[in-house]
């Protein structure tokens, strides 16, 4: 049987399996609540790039409001409860979830996958097991903690020394774990140290059988999408991942849907439901799973996003680091922000709505919102540049 959808209940549908139906926290946010978003996501997907505050602290605050980046990090990298895997891209992913990706461990130590790396290993076997020993003896510890980390030059790796590349391996085959210190810097340790035992003494699944339940976790995460949207949530092999799907479908697990104006078949998860209306005026990451794949993006929002990073300057449209508005159940405009830590301002460097908005009564919500914004970075005024369609009536008087 297939659900048939309209393009709005598709979107509501979508907005509500992310978390953006549910009840705002009553009064300060608590780990209960970060909880609550990681059941919702799956994962938070990670990048150091801090020109706003790091990505993975931004959807959290998109789906609850201000809190304490601080206690993000407690739960990841001082109680253990997530850890630092390659799911969608490097994510933070819950602890009890380990087993489902040791099939990515295994190809890759087979040299299936990071073949690059594991080359590398194979050439250099002693001294990775040397690493392997000292983090073993002394970890959690950064690269410059070892003995000898063997600079190397002018191969793929470019200027990354030995150690590091030891390191990143060991991580890529599951022997080591990830956990961050100051200013994001990365510490290895035994990733035993790190993911409960109860949890590593879990038996290991078939890579098939762990595949099809991503799937079925990414079906929760998106509410409805098609079998790329599914497939690409944990980045999964596209062929077997496509397989994976048909038996979850045959098996109930997964339905099929029809959603109007999509070419594609649609999957929706069973318990999945679209409200009648989403109330909700937030700024999203580049990297939150509302955006992060721009097909989908365009296909339920028509919302066309790229992050302009590493486009040259004088050929950005919108500016170097672009936050989507989500108002209701539409992506509605983007801002260029920037968070000036030294002048404690967040900078509103270009501010640009869609078509067809009511900017006066967007921009009157979103000040709101973005004083708010500047009070979870650390930021204490917000300043507006003239840059965009709706700077002139986003400044205040």
């Amino acid at each position: 049987m297939t659900v048939e959808l309209s393009a709005g209940e598709a979107r509501r549908m979508a907005l509500a399996a992310q978390g953006f139906a549910d009840a705002p926290p009553g009064k300060s946010v608590d780990r209960r609540h970060l909880r609550r978003v990681m059941a919702r996501v799956k994962l938070l997907q990670l990048d150091s790039v801090p020109v706003v505050i790091r990505t993975q602290y931004l959807p959290p605050f998109s789906r609850l409001g201000c809190y304490e980046p601080a206690l993000l990090d407690r739960i990841a990298y001082r109680d253990d409860e997530w850890f630092e895997a390659w799911a969608h891209e490097a994510s933070l992913v819950p602890v009890a979830d380990e087993p489902l990706l040791r099939w990515c461990k295994q190809r890759a130590e087979q040299g299936d996958t990071w073949r690059n790396l594991a080359e590398v290993a194979r050439r250099e076997p002693g001294y990775v097991a040397d690493v392997l020993a000292q983090v073993a003896e002394r970890g959690p510890l950064v690269t410059g903690d070892l003995d000898d980390p063997r600079r190397r030059h002018g191969e793929w790796w470019g200027a990354r020394s030995m150690g590091s590349i030891a390191l990143d391996w060991l991580f890529r085959i599951g022997a080591v774990g990830v956990r961050r210190k100051g200013n994001f810097v990365k510490e290895f340790d035994l990733l035993e140290r790190i993911v409960p035992e109860d949890v590593l003494t879990e038996p290991t699944p078939a890579a098939s059988d762990a595949q099809r339940t991503l799937l079925v976790r990414s079906a929760q995460a998106l509410g409805v999408g098609t079998a790329g949207d599914l497939i690409d949530y944990y980045r999964l092999p596209v062929r077997e991942a496509r397989a994976r799907l048909s038996e979850a479908v045959e098996a109930g697990d997964i339905e099929m849907a029809e959603v109007q104006g999509w070419n594609e078949p649609a999957y929706k998860h069973p318990e999945a439901v679209a409200p009648s209306r989403i109330d909700r005026l937030t700024v999203l990451s580049p990297f939150d799973p509302i955006v992060w794949n721009r097909r989908r993006a365009s296909r339920l929002w028509g919302f066309d996003y790229r992050i302009e990073i590493y486009v040259p300057a004088a050929k950005r449209i919108y500016g170097y680091y672009v936050l989507p508005v989500l108002d209701g159940e539409r992506l509605v405009a983007r801002l260029d922000l920037k968070t000036d830590r030294a002048a404690k301002t967040l900078r509103v460097l270009g501010a640009f709505a869609e078509p067809e908005v009511d900017k006066p009564a967007l921009a009157e919500r979103l000040r709101a919102h973005l004083a708010g914004l500047a009070q979870f970075v650390g930021a204490e005024t917000v300043h507006y540049s003239t840059k965009g369609n709706l700077t002139k009536t986003l400044t205040p008087v």
